[in-house]
């Protein structure tokens, strides 16, 4: 027998390994919480001087042991090489590099309160650079590199006086006696009370760190302006001699958003400071975001026209700084402006807004006001033009994709071009299955198509019958974007069809639109929410006895709204809602806001206050809900919910409250926890899906996660009782609905 030569024996063996049948690729399992949490965060990323890499953030958390860290991250400018910077489980985040590019400067609670940190780009360790009683919200390096101004609430009394701002706030804090004394509004904001502070920019010199810092918005207001999402509202021109800033200076800022950006030289006298020159006076309604050009001649800006409209359409304006003029830029584009940056070379101005479900990336041509869309995949959540100016770095999400950075193309034959630049999720999403949304339109009986953005189960059978959620959105101005969210896959990682619905109110189809649901809460708003339950109930894949809609803030006043109205779900879940406007009206901190939106006060137009208010129809509650609500949400205070609560068990209703101690109007992440835990359980009682892989109450008190370490640490006793029973995830063969749905 001849033996055969090596290159036949290589043929025949490829040849039967074809013939073989081909392994199936591992399947994915559908998304549960502790999968979501094992999200890695990515996002504030910052281009070097040089335009050769950027540094960014990546948010970590530890379920179990109930933590949660932010370490800075570098990669090259074509995705190679990312490395991390910092690894300590604290949270180092708000990276900006140093103007020469030689420092990246951070924000770190390493040492407690955040502080402003330097690390050196040729290696070696973190530096502490301030020491800010209370901590620095923000910073941001003078053009020279020279100073740093930064963001921090003083007691206006002491100013930029270190020592007498730590010895003020030992003093409250030793202090016995914990009470607020009020003479006029606001009283709170948010999630704190007032306490006298005010938040300011202090100038600090690099080259001396221990002399006195400067002061360079004096008075008893906050300049910038009070933001709940925080951010650095100012700017500083490219000479470094001027400082735009916003602050909120109406003799009655509780009704008014007569928010105005206000301009000081950087060294000027103290009386300079005190008085800094208006430069909106003449615009009644709010403006902010102030940006200069790069060449210092202009000043950008946002703005509205509508005096106390807080959802006013957003218009992009340019002051000239040399002639003293200002204009509008965007007057044709009927959508909101948001984030928006200047060109290198200040020919252009790109900014993101809100358009039919997403948030694409404009580039406005100063020259000839022509508008061109860039890129419109998904939501940007943050962007930054190279020094070049032929790409940027964007942090983009999308229903089914967390966040990462992506290399977007500017100039050339391939602008428009997105190539990935981070991928720090990759290895869960080859396990996990996260499901992309579906865009549909339904008609409405207000004649409009309303866009309804739909994500379904894992391993989705179009021959099934589910259960489905439908999740209104708060706002009410704001839209349901194809952008990852956590309880846009928990609940189809439980077998459920969710809905998001963008109803009269949202942004991103028009002004018209956005304005058509003031003074019209329960109207043509309504009408579309009910028409999209209609649809989905005929839906083949639609279960109709097994729907149930749930709505946080704004959407939690339409749940609440529904409970004493015909509807079809089976289950509601409100969080955080508006229940009786008349109390709500007194009691939350931003008064413009009902007074534009429910067309004057309670005594101004009590008919219209009652019949757009949920607890005018108590006698009608009849369906199963959940109520979740934040006892530090001062926007909604935590009363509505315990008196929509209150009634709901007082006609007998099914019904169960959540309150989240610490929570405000954002509970904390691990509230967030519970709270989809909380709603698992609600729904899988009343729609049939998977039961949650937590027992709300067991979570409630403290048996689930954090006391791994505790136990280790205690001594074994042979008499101890047992502990008590953590609630652990179901076994696959407990679960109602399987996991494919």
């Amino acid at each position: 027998m001849t033996s055969k030569r090596p290159r036949e024996i290589l043929v025949a063996a490829i040849a039967a390994a074809l013939a073989l049948p081909l392994a199936a690729a591992p399947a994915k399992r559908a998304a549960t919480i502790a999968d979501l949490h094992a999200v890695q965060g990515v996002g504030e990323p910052v281009i070097a001087p040089d335009g050769k890499s950027l540094a960014f953030t990546v948010t970590s958390t530890d379920l179990p042991a109930v933590k949660r860290w932010t370490n800075l991250w570098r990669v090259d400018a074509d995705g190679k090489n990312a490395r991390a910077l910092t690894f300590l489980d604290k949270r180092d985040a708000s990276p900006d590099f140093s103007p020469d590019g030689a420092t990246l400067a951070f924000l770190s609670t390493r040492s407690g309160a955040p502080q402003v940190w330097f690390l050196p780009m040729a290696g070696g360790e973190p530096e502490k650079k301030t020491d800010i009683p209370g901590g620095v919200g923000a910073f941001r390096f003078s053009p020279d590199g020279k100073r740093l101004f930064l963001l921090a609430d003083v007691w206006p009394a002491c100013g930029a006086d270190l020592d007498c701002n730590r010895k003020k706030d030992e003093a409250m804090e030793k202090g016995k006696m914990k009470a607020v004394v009020a003479d006029s509004l606001f009283v709170r904001r948010w999630d704190s009370w007032e306490d006298g502070k005010r938040t300011h920019i202090l100038l600090l010199d690099l080259s001396d760190l221990k002399a006195p810092l400067v002061d360079l918005t004096p008075g008893d207001f906050d300049s910038p302006a009070f933001s709940a999402g925080g951010g650095a509202d100012f700017d500083v021109s490219p000479d470094g001699r001027e400082l735009a800033f916003t602050s909120h200076r109406d003799p009655f800022p509780a009704s008014s958003t007569n928010v105005d950006v206000f301009v000081v030289p950087v060294d000027g006298t103290p009386e300079q400071r005190k008085a800094p020159k208006n430069l909106t006076a003449k615009n009644p309604a709010a403006d902010g975001a102030p940006r200069y050009s790069p060449d210092g001649k202009y000043l950008a800006f946002r703005m509205q026209r509508t005096p106390g409209y807080e959802s006013d359409r957003f218009l992009l304006a340019l002051h000239d700084r040399a002639a003293g003029t200002s204009r509008v830029l965007t007057e044709e584009f009927d959508s909101w402006i948001g984030d928006y940056r200047f060109s290198p070379d200040g020919k252009k101005v790109l900014f993101v807004a809100d358009v039919r479900g997403r948030t694409p990336l404009h580039e406005l041509d100063l020259a000839s006001g022509k508008i061109d869309v860039v890129t419109s995949t998904g939501l940007l959540d943050a962007f930054q033009i190279a020094p070049d100016g032929t790409w940027a770095v964007l942090a983009r999400r999308q229903m089914h994709l967390p966040t990462e950075l992506y290399r977007l193309t500017l100039a050339g034959k391939e602008r428009g071009k997105v190539t990935p630049l981070t991928n720090r999720n990759e290895k869960l999403l080859s396990e996990v299955a996260l499901s992309p949304m579906e865009e549909v339109f339904v008609d409405s009986p207000t004649g409009k198509k309303v866009q309804v953005l739909l994500v379904k189960p894992h391993d989705f059978d179009p021959a099934k019958k589910y259960p489905v959620i439908m999740n209104v959105h708060g706002g009410p101005q704001m839209q349901w974007a194809d952008a990852f969210r956590l309880d846009a896959q928990v609940y189809p990682g439980a077998g459920y069809v969710v809905a998001f619905p963008n109803p009269h109110g949202s942004t991103g189809w028009g002004q018209d639109y956005t304005a058509a649901i003031s003074g019209d809460w329960d109207g043509k708003v309504m009408k579309d929410v009910l028409a999209v339950a209609d649809w989905l109930s005929v839906q083949k894949w639609a279960d109709k006895e097994r729907m149930g809609a749930m709505g946080w803030s704004w959407g939690g006043y339409a749940m609440m709204w529904l409970a004493g109205h015909d509807h079809p779900f089976k289950a509601l879940a409100a969080m955080m809602g508006v229940y009786d406007l008349r109390s709500m009206y007194s009691m939350t901190e931003e008064l413009w806001f009902p007074e534009w939106d429910l067309k004057g006060t309670p005594w101004q137009n009590p008919e219209g206050y009652a019949k757009q208010s949920p607890s005018s129809y108590v006698t009608k509650f009849k369906t199963p809900t959940l109520v979740l609500t934040g006892q530090k949400d001062f926007r909604v205070p935590y009363t509505q919910s315990l008196a929509f609560f209150t009634d709901l068990q007082k006609m007998g209703v099914p019904s169960r409250l959540v309150v989240f101690e610490n929570g405000s109007h954002w509970p904390g992440w691990y509230d967030m926890v519970l709270y989809y835990s909380a709603h698992l359980d609600w729904f899988h009682r009343y729609l049939g899906g998977a039961p949650s892989p937590y027992d709300p109450k067991a979570l409630a008190f403290n048996d689930v996660f954090g006391k791994a370490k505790e136990e280790a640490r205690a001594p074994a006793k042979d008499d101890a009782k047992p502990a008590p029973k953590k609630a652990v995830p179901p076994k696959p063969e407990e679960k109602k609905v399987p996991a494919n749905g």
